[in-house]
């Protein structure tokens, strides 16, 4: 599976992932051969990019829970939108408890790891989508951690919003992504604290609570320089820490316009490596809530050797069971001595192991002189075959008289040569020599 962006998709590439309207109906299914028309649909749909099979790539196998979590994602996004879209007008602003209750309902109280996909994002509902994902992982996270069900639904509610005022930055800059100047952050920065100014005098009409503005305020003025907001008390210190982390973990696998998506492998290897930012024990509880390396998975390893993830280990997910494509052994990483050996990068992007170069790149190679030689053998050869060939067609298939000597000019022949030719000759008899006479 590979993500291909929108401008580079072409006819006869393979849906990986199905794609909804708003309403959660099914518009093109997975497996679905793309052509102009629906190219020319995703396209209108403004979206970033899809997820492509590669040529020789099965559907990968979907559970019923994979195509609910699909489905709710897109529902929950719309509701999320009307809902933002009448706060930012200040008109009739729906509350945003319904949709928190069936978030945490879903997503709150899991008593199994989620494959935890990314939904199909565009410039223009990059916003929306990324406040779900954050507000499930949120959930799920806290779920993990045992916290309880009115702070979740706080912490969900918080996650809903605390990025409202990504909707009044120009899209120009939301495109930039990374590469952001000074101003431009100074800018972000401004249009985050008027969007908290404008959910504070309607939290209650939007059903927030006390703990959900206290989260909001936290994250939009942690770095700011002249406004700090008071510390927090402990329990919402952890909701905050959940927040900061579920934010980080979905900009880092969710499809962006400048960058591929991250593996969940690396996002978590990124937490690991920046574990003084983060708080260890929401880290841990992520990944105790998420699948990262499933039953199935292909995998880079650090000698470069490939090979499949067969059983994977809840202890630690960075030490399952695998089989080595190399040498077509089980190893269970989870034994020192064998992890010494194959240590995981990450998780397989493609299994075509071709090279691909374009004519630029062709128009650089120089041939050495061995090559040289066996490419004008090969020209050659494939030269005197297409002669045989055609000269092999020129002829008719009857069969030709084969004749190794010149032949002389005919000469007249009589008709008494032809007669006396066409005579049969008798056989000749054998005569018995005659009897001897006895003497008397």
């Amino acid at each position: 599976m590979q993500f291909v962006r929108s401008q580079d998709l072409k006819p006869g590439m393979r849906l990986a992932k199905p794609i909804y309207n708003k309403m959660g109906v099914l518009l093109y299914e997975r497996n679905t051969k793309l052509t102009l028309q629906s190219i020319n649909s995703i396209d209108n749909f403004g979206l970033i990019g899809i997820f492509i099979l590669e040529p020789a790539e099965p559907v990968p196998p979907l559970s019923k829970e994979d195509l609910e979590f699909e489905q709710f994602q897109t529902i929950y996004m719309f509701k999320l939108k009307d809902c933002m879209d009448k706060l930012l007008a200040q008109k009739n602003i729906p509350a945003i408890t319904e949709l928190v209750q069936n978030i945490y309902t879903h997503y709150g109280a899991l008593d199994h790891k989620l494959n935890f996909t990314q939904n199909l994002r565009s410039s223009a509902d990059f916003v929306y989508k990324h406040s779900i994902s954050v507000a499930i992982l949120s959930a799920m996270i806290a779920n993990e951690m045992h916290i309880e069900p009115e702070d979740s639904q706080s912490l969900i509610a918080a996650s809903l919003l605390y990025d409202f005022g990504y909707l009044s930055v120009p899209k120009s800059i939301l495109d930039k992504n990374e590469d952001l100047s000074a101003s431009d952050r100074d800018l972000i920065q401004l249009k985050s604290e008027h969007g908290y100014e404008i959910i504070r005098p309607h939290f209650a009409e939007l059903g927030l609570n006390e703990t959900s503005l206290e989260i909001i305020q936290n994250i939009i003025f942690e770095d700011h320089a002249t406004i700090s907001p008071r510390p927090p008390k402990s329990p919402v210190q952890l909701l905050i820490d959940i927040l900061k982390a579920a934010d980080k973990f979905d900009r880092l696998t969710a499809m962006n316009i400048n960058h591929a998506p991250m593996s969940e492998l690396a996002a978590m290897t990124f937490f690991y490596s920046h574990i003084s930012e983060y708080n260890r024990s929401v880290i841990t509880a992520l990944a105790d809530s998420i699948q990262i390396l499933p039953t199935g998975a292909c995998l880079d390893f650090a000698n470069g050797e490939k090979g499949l993830v067969l059983a994977d280990n809840p202890a630690d997910f960075l030490h399952p069971m695998i089989l080595n494509f190399k040498d077509n052994r089980i190893y269970d990483l989870s034994d020192p001595e064998t992890s010494d050996q194959l240590q995981i990068v990450d998780i397989m992007k493609t299994m075509d192991n071709r090279i691909a170069i374009d004519s630029d790149t062709l128009k650089h190679f120089v041939a050495d002189p061995y090559i040289k030689a066996t490419a004008d053998r090969f020209r050659a050869q494939k030269e005197k075959i297409s002669r045989r060939k055609n000269g092999t067609s020129a002829i008719p298939h009857a069969k030709q008289p084969v004749m190794d000597k010149p032949v002389l000019p005919a000469s007249p022949v009589s008709a008494v040569s032809i007669a006396s030719r066409n005579e049969v000759t008798p056989p000749v008899k054998k005569q018995r020599p005659a009897k001897r006479k006895k003497l008397i």
